[in-house]
């Protein structure tokens, strides 16, 4: 029988993989709110969907659930303030939103102006697994812009890796 891994080895463990940051919004009848995320991945392309994980103890878990909808933000290297502040060092809402420009979205949500890219998603399920809650979100809309450099999270620190191009083809 293999031993289990524990909360700490597995902590540090994932550490050591890299991963895109991204500023999670909602916005609707259940109020405003948002979170800084590095567990998002896409999950199919048709239809064009996307998972976010967040803490199911956090506050803000039933405004996302009764909103329906959120709007992943990923972000550039400029972007390390805002990431923090969205990660819980600055704890009022209003104060997060005016660190930066956002622009409002036909669904209701609202994206950062700057993004690299936002993907806005209705939510179409939920799974609690262990600590956290899953969104499963449809994506409705898309915008993006052709330069910048992700910001990215490894080793615990936020860290800025350029690109060869800094921008997609097509």
């Amino acid at each position: 029988m293999v031993d289990a891994v524990s909360r700490t080895e597995f902590r540090n463990a994932m550490a050591r993989v890299c991963a895109p940051v991204n500023v999670i919004t909602t916005n609707g009848p259940a109020g405003r709110g948002g979170f800084t995320a590095t567990a998002m991945c896409s999950v199919t392309d048709e239809p064009p969907t996307l998972l976010v994980c967040m803490n199911s103890r956090s506050a803000q878990s039933e405004m996302f659930f009764g909103n329906g909808r959120f709007c992943v933000n990923v972000l550039t290297g400029e972007h390390k303030e805002l990431a923090a502040f969205f990660a819980g060092q600055q704890a009022d809402m209003a104060a997060r939103y005016a660190a930066a420009e956002w622009i409002d979205l036909s669904s209701g949500n609202q994206a950062l102006a700057d993004a690299i890219v936002s993907f806005d998603c209705r939510l179409v399920e939920t799974r609690r697994v262990g600590t956290h809650n899953i969104f499963i979100g449809e994506v409705v809309e898309i915008r993006s812009r052709r330069d910048g450099h992700a910001l990215l999270y490894f080793d615990r620190n936020y860290v800025h890796v350029p690109t060869q191009t800094g921008s997609f083809g097509g």
